[in-house]
């Protein structure tokens, strides 16, 4: 049995870099649901900084947290990017407060991780982050509702190897898992921006673009985060892109009549395609999609909350940490796969250039 709280959850945010995400949205958060209540951080002029500007206090080691914390984020690299966030989500383990651990995590270190939780009597959560995103949950529920009606066919998708774990846990999110998950071997792709890699998830088949590059220091100069297709066939499900929008296609039918004519009316269209279905395309929402300022500061920080909020029902059932990350533990499991077939990431090149707007095209 996890230790539940009363009121609202005191959390603490460990590491500065991309915590910076997690700082704004806690700082933006319903008050009776959550609260910031320092920053776990090495000292930094960036965390100093960040501290006076949130009015919360800096502490350099977990041991000198009070007793009234709850919960933390944990936004610090794991082993897998050379970092320790896996031994401080343990320390903080330890003292009875619940993780909520940004991605990714080795499968060995997550097993771990959540043992210790449910001997505890806490809760571990990874928190893939991009799932959470509302363009990313607009995609997954229309297409988890679209291979519920229709015989799914192929997936292709694209992304940067820095969020290939959670485009894994996207897609297992629509199949209720990975099985049956395969990969075929990867041939030579020296120079090229993709290494295209074949397979299946949940038995549909599956080609993955991957672009294996990053600049040194910057994992953030990548040619795209996700892009994604479902494929049935009775159309096609994209997500053109992390931030939106999502784009039904259907498959062209061309109903003929006797004599083998298929043009229809101009005047009359729908005599051969009830309305509705004589689309070529639609918008599965908005149309739009948000300026990346929209993006990180509300976008992104409601997905944070969205993941503490999954935390905190975790908390208040009792749940069983292992039981209830069982796909999380299957999509490291892939995704260790996944990586080692790639190999390490190449020098991306060239740099980024000049930005351009829509304008300019």
């Amino acid at each position: 049995m996890t230790r539940a709280t009363s009121g609202p959850m005191r959390i603490v945010v460990c590491g500065t870099r991309f915590g910076q995400v997690y700082l704004s949205a806690l700082a933006h958060a319903d008050p009776e649901r959550f609260q910031l209540a320092g920053i776990v951080a090495r000292g930094s002029a960036r965390s100093v900084a960040l501290a006076k500007e949130y009015d919360v206090p800096l502490y350099d080691t977990v041991e000198q947290l009070p007793a009234d914390i709850d919960a933390a984020c944990v936004v610090v690299s794991t082993a897998v990017g050379g970092g320790r966030g896996v031994e401080l989500a343990q320390a903080l383990l330890e003292r009875g407060v619940h993780v909520l651990q940004e991605h990714p995590v080795h499968p060995t270190e997550l097993a771990d991780c959540l043992r210790l939780a449910r001997r505890v009597g806490v809760q571990y959560q990874v928190n893939t982050f991009y799932p959470h995103l509302e363009p990313v949950r607009r995609f997954t529920a229309a297409a988890r509702r679209l291979v519920q009606l229709r015989r799914p066919v192929f997936i292709d998708a694209l992304c940067a190897v820095q969020v290939s774990f959670d485009l894994l846990d996207i897609l297992a999110e629509i199949f209720d898992g990975l099985r049956p998950w395969s990969i075929s071997p990867i041939t030579g792709h020296t120079g090229r921006p993709f290494v295209s890699v074949e397979g299946q998830i949940a038995g549909v088949p599956l080609t993955l673009r991957v672009e294996n590059r990053m600049q040194e220091g910057d994992d953030s100069s990548s040619l795209l985060l996700h892009r994604i297709t479902v494929g049935t066939d009775a159309g096609n499900l994209m997500l053109a892109n992390t931030h939106g929008p999502v784009i039904w296609s259907p498959v062209l039918r061309m109903p003929s009549d006797a004599a083998g004519q298929f043009l229809p009316s101009r005047s009359d269209p729908e005599e051969w395609w009830p309305a509705g279905l004589g689309i070529t395309g639609g918008y599965v929402g908005a149309a739009e999609t948000p300026t990346w300022a929209t993006a990180m500061h509300d976008v992104w920080g409601h997905g944070v909350l969205t993941a503490l909020d999954e935390l905190r029902r975790r908390i208040d059932t009792g749940a069983d940490p292992l039981r209830g990350s069982q796909r999380h533990l299957t999509v490291a499991r892939a995704w260790k796969e996944l990586t080692e077939a790639l190999g390490y990431p190449e020098v991306a090149r060239p740099e980024p250039g000049d930005p351009l707007t829509v304008a300019d095209l």
